[in-house]
């Protein structure tokens, strides 16, 4: 077993392998990559960047759910 990093995502201590790609970490907490938006220590992260985003110890995470609707 790998050693795990711990981070806060939406103010909850979580915590997941080093190295690991945001993408990824998402889909481990159960959730599409294509249906949130990110906040990344304090900035909005453009998904551009998703792809080369390593979740680091400590870091903060603001998830947010896009929700449709009419």
């Amino acid at each position: 077993m790998s050693e795990q990093i711990t981070l806060q995502v939406n103010g909850e201590s979580k915590t997941c392998e080093p190295n690991l790609h945001l993408p990824n970490f998402l889909e481990q907490l159960g959730l599409n990559p294509r249906l949130v938006a990110v906040e990344y220590n304090g900035e909005i992260l453009h998904r551009q960047y998703w792809d080369t985003t390593e979740i680091k110890e400590r870091d903060r995470l603001e998830i947010v759910t896009i929700v449709g609707g009419g």
